[in-house]
């Protein structure tokens, strides 16, 4: 594919990237409704169900295209279109639902999700920067993946513990709960069929997408860093701002905050853990920019988020603002 891609004309590429952009999302929603009914079939608990196997669907085109950009040597698109992800999902998501309506923060996210997906941040800088646990470098090796991906759980394991302690004493407003009705239980052979089926869809997006990136970025002069940040950082995100901006016109957007900043833990851990577990990623020095401006950005959130408990219209154009000025910088730099 990659050899049938580097000779197509560009504006196949153009459609097979856009093609790639659909097998992950709809390969994902497949794979995630699949695995759902399976869980729901064996009694798992819907909270349960809704923080693991739903909560890790919406990283699975990140997962994707990190994995094959990581296992194809374009190391700098696999570490960028995962913190691309996040600004955009930090700072546009966020900011299009709050323009539209004013976004209520949780207690919990304020005091909890916002300082450790800040805490996870920092740990990819130093694991990358240092690489003290492959032998040293800028480098995100296999240990490195391995400590990511042990914190990811350990996350998993609070994470739920707090959903079904918050369940139990019917304190929902802290967390947003799945329930038994937004799970369909399909039958078994159509279930099977939905989670291979997604998993190959998933498979090949992240094939198509990672190739067709980096032939737009060679025609065009791009660096695979600004590829990852812009388009493939965006297209993976776009089911996150699309579902979002469907819950503001609902005006059930109470939980939008604490599920991006979850997102955005998800793909530091679970995303770059898996990719640099199965193949080292390079770190460059505009990764440790581009994380630092994450970090920068997430404190910006956390103190609007925790002066009045709200985000206000103002708010979402300061972040949209942010974003704009970021991009413009990627761009010339």
């Amino acid at each position: 594919m990659e050899q049938f891609i580097a000779q197509s004309p560009m504006f196949l590429v153009v459609i097979l990237l856009v093609a790639g952009f659909t097998f992950l999302i709809k390969g994902a929603d497949f794979f995630v409704e699949g695995s759902s009914s399976v869980a729901k079939r064996f009694h798992v608990p819907a909270v349960i169900i809704g923080l693991t196997v739903v909560a890790m669907g919406t990283s699975l085109p990140e997962t994707a295209v990190s994995v094959a950009a990581s296992v194809s040597n374009n190391n700098s698109l696999a570490i960028s279109n995962a913190i691309g992800s996040n600004i955009f999902n930090l700072m546009v998501v966020i900011g299009v639902c709050t323009m539209m309506t004013a976004v209520p923060v949780g207690r919990d996210t304020i005091r909890k999700d916002i300082p450790f997906s800040a805490v996870c941040a920092i740990a990819l800088l130093v694991l990358g920067i240092l690489g003290f646990a492959d032998g040293g470098g800028m480098v995100l090796g296999h240990v490195d993946g391995a400590l990511l991906l042990i914190l990811f759980v350990t996350y998993i394991v609070v994470l739920v513990q707090r959903a079904l302690k918050a369940q139990k004493s019917g304190d929902t407003d802290e967390m947003e709960l799945e329930t038994d009705e937004t799970i369909k239980l399909l039958s078994v052979p159509r279930s099977l069929l939905y989670i291979v089926g997604g998993a190959a869809a998933i498979a090949i997006g992240g094939d198509l997408t990672v190739d067709t990136a980096s032939r737009i970025a060679s025609e065009l002069g791009m660096s695979q860093t600004l590829i990852g940040l812009t388009i493939v950082s965006i297209g993976t995100s776009l089911p996150e701002l699309v579902t979002s901006v469907v819950a503001a016109r609902k005006n059930e957007i109470g939980m939008a905050l604490g599920n991006a900043i979850g997102s955005n833990v998800f793909n530091i851990l679970f995303v770059l853990g898996i990719a640099s577990a199965i193949s080292p990623i390079a770190f460059i020095t505009e990764n440790v920019i581009d994380i630092a401006v994450l970090l920068v950005f997430t404190l910006i959130v956390w103190v609007l988020a925790a002066r009045g408990k709200m985000l206000k219209r103002l708010d979402g154009a300061v972040m949209l603002l942010l974003y704009a000025l970021y991009a413009v910088y990627i761009f010339l730099r």
